[in-house]
């Protein structure tokens, strides 16, 4: 049974109540806060469990009600208004609604960057619980060994595919992780029945393998106390996963604006006789405190939030500008994630010079080489994915990986998107630097939520946190055949993701380079892998550039130098496009970009200037497609040096078809190619 300090439970949820009463009565008004949502029965579990978090190493994910939980792992009020009242100290330096949480360690629990999406915290907490175990068993960081993951959440997230997604992977892989879920029977105005078959989450888990399920009531402050001190110290005892369901009134509205006329009077009663204040006074008066003390500290949190607000009204806001600042990596160390808060400098020196006697290498066997040096290289680098494990990937990509280093670095996931990229990021937040694979573009679409939110990360909490990662896609049609499922190429989509890098290789040698880049940078990284060039020596076969050899991103390659044309493009359009020109025998320049966020723009404007024309190719449907940001630039910088339109020839507006003649229709020949420069060369 873990020792609490009854004194400091009372203090932080008198603290946290005065702090609700007061948004809700005073600056919601007056305008100083815009976003509230109150705890208002919500705060005993959450306290009682913060000061159970007691390993160095602990992390925990919350949920927009989740202040008392933060202020019993550090947040003060000031920090708490600062960040409502969007000044100068809050959490997100004025990015982020004041209720999406995030706390470094300072040598306690870290909260990892919450969203402002239900459900997403589930599967990144899953991610922490798989890295203490690697550091633990695999890097033997002794350091580690006791840590747990929590993740914390109301019945209304438990609906959502990424609890059940963690809940998966928690429990066949039996990792140290907490599952809270605090069950006020409403979803902001759904009730349970809609949410829960069975009003109880934990009855219908009682079955589940590998799970240890309990169930308590959130008020009751002995029986709380007893059952967050069983839960805490089986997961830490290595007893596998647990989750803990306790029932908790929800006392105000889903938020400040909610004013509950879907609840009648006497469930509303019925709520506030459950209040966990009243109990706890109760329970602590006069048997550990006097009356006299209790209203001290009443009186002393009334005081703490009024001085808390006074300050921060004379705090400044943010100062104009500073909003662009943190999207990607710009020279300094995050607080935490990724290596290089704990690597003061580069893991091994790099090359862009390329060795010329080498024999030449497909695309898959080049990208294998070089996962397996980086992997070799990186003690810290994970490979896992759907069948990337014993398997070798579906493409063959990851064969024998497994066999060299070991499950615990190259391994299989359940079939799942939203926890692979979850996951992905909990242990990029953990320090160590995942590389999920997903089998298809398609199949990324699941896991939307956590692209956006793992993109943001930097950006959301002012480089507090990052989450530097390199997601492999395999994408675009095939040599054989299409298909709509597939063939999706659809980067314009990836390139629009904030904070995300986008390599696009075209050949074996690029392939080396850009991936070694991405895997010896901190950003997130989608690196796409085009399945049309994956083993042809024909079209994307280049000499092996060696173990060393990396290429910058947002440097193009002049692929053929021309005076008369400029063409840019990308992926499986670059070996076409060359072909093409080289079968129109005129003067065309050709840039293969290599990678699109960042791409190279003075490589496009400097050769538009000399040939005066510019062709732009892709597969990806034409419809808010990345051409047209090439096409916007040379109208913006380059309209007077035009003797032609630009123009573009790409892929269809709608999918890619599973019969071969007619994806030959649809998606850019080389003889669709040539026409267009003829075309163009014409005007």
């Amino acid at each position: 049974m873990i020792d609490y300090n009854w004194t400091q439970v009372a203090r932080l949820l008198l603290t946290s109540r005065a702090l609700d009463r007061m948004e809700e009565d005073e600056l919601v008004p007056s305008g100083e806060i815009t976003y509230q949502f109150s705890a208002g029965g919500h705060e005993l579990v959450q306290i009682l469990l913060a000061m159970a978090l007691d390993h160095p190493h602990d992390a925990a994910t919350v949920y927009y009600r989740s202040r008392p939980f933060m202020m019993g792992v550090g947040l003060t009020p000031a920090e708490s208004l600062a960040s409502t009242m969007a000044r100068e100290g809050g959490i997100s330096a004025g990015r982020d609604i004041g209720v999406v949480f995030n706390r470094p360690s300072s040598g306690g629990v870290t909260v990892l960057p919450m969203s402002g999406d239900v459900g997403t915290q589930y599967t990144p907490a899953v991610g922490w619980a798989q890295a203490i175990r690697y550091r633990a068993d695999t890097l033997n960081h002794d350091a580690w060994r006791g840590a747990i993951a929590v993740a914390m959440g109301g019945d209304g997230s438990t609906a959502t595919g990424g609890f059940w997604a963690a809940l998966t992977i928690a429990t066949t892989l039996k990792l140290p992780m907490l599952f809270v879920v605090e069950d006020n029977e409403f979803a902001i105005s759904v009730r349970s029945h809609l949410q829960t078959p069975g009003l109880n989450i934990a009855k219908n888990l009682a079955a589940f393998t590998d799970l240890t399920v309990l169930d308590g009531d959130g008020t009751d402050p002995a029986a709380a106390a007893a059952h967050i001190s069983t839960a805490v110290l089986e997961v830490r005892d290595g007893r596998g996963p647990v989750l803990l369901r306790m029932r908790v009134p929800r006392l105000p509205g889903h938020s400040v604006t909610d004013n509950q006329f879907y609840k009648s009077a006497d469930e509303r009663a019925e709520e506030a006789s459950r209040d966990p204040l009243t109990r706890l006074r109760e329970w602590l008066v006069p048997a550990h405190l006097s009356e006299d003390e209790w209203d001290e500290l009443a009186q002393d949190a009334r005081h703490t939030v009024e001085q808390a607000r006074d300050e921060v009204r004379e705090r400044a806001e943010p100062a104009l500008g500073s909003a662009s600042s943190h999207l990607f990596f710009e020279g300094v160390a995050p607080q935490q994630g990724g290596l290089l808060p704990e690597t003061a400098a580069p893991m091994a020196e790099t090359s862009a010079t390329a060795d010329p006697d080498s024999e030449p290498i497909a695309l898959v066997p080049a990208v294998r080489r070089t996962l397996a040096i980086e992997l070799a290289t990186n003690p810290r680098l994970l490979l896992f994915g759907e069948d990337v494990g014993y398997k070798g990937g579906v493409h063959t990509v990851t064969e024998g990986l497994q066999g060299e280093f070991g499950e615990a670095r190259v391994f299989d996931t359940s079939l799942n998107e939203e926890g692979i990229i979850g996951r992905a990021m909990g242990m990029a937040l953990a320090g160590l630097f995942p590389v999920p694979e997903i089998q298809f573009r398609k199949y990324l679409d699941p896991a939307t939520e956590q692209i956006n939110d793992t993109g943001t990360i930097r950006w959301r909490t002012a480089n507090r946190f990052a989450a530097p990662m390199v997601v492999r896609i395999p994408v675009g049609f095939a040599s054989r055949t299409g298909d709509p499922w597939h063939s999706v190429s659809d980067e314009s989509v990836l390139a629009h993701k904030p904070g995300w890098r986008v390599a696009f290789p075209s050949n074996a040698a690029d392939a080396v380079g850009l991936l070694r880049t991405a895997l010896r940078g901190d950003d997130p990284t989608f690196f796409l892998e085009h399945r049309n060039l994956l083993f042809s020596l024909r079209e994307a076969g280049a000499p092996y550039p060696g173990d060393n050899y990396a290429l910058p991103f947002g440097h193009a390659r002049i692929v053929r130098p021309g005076r008369d044309l400029t063409v840019v493009t990308w992926g499986a359009m670059v070996p076409r496009c060359e072909q093409a020109a080289r079968a129109l025998g005129e003067s065309v320049e050709l840039i293969d970009l290599r990678t699109l966020v960042p791409w190279d723009r003075d490589a496009v404007l400097n050769s538009v200037k000399k040939t005066a024309r510019c062709l732009v190719i892709h597969e990806d449907g034409p419809l808010a497609s990345f051409s047209g940001d090439i096409i916007a630039l040379i109208a913006d910088e380059g309209f007077a040096w035009l003797d032609a339109p630009v123009q573009r020839l790409t892929g269809p507006l709608y999918p890619i078809p599973y019969n071969k003649r007619l994806m030959d229709e649809v998606v850019p020949t080389v003889e669709r190619i040539r026409n267009a420069m003829e075309s163009l060369l014409e005007f």
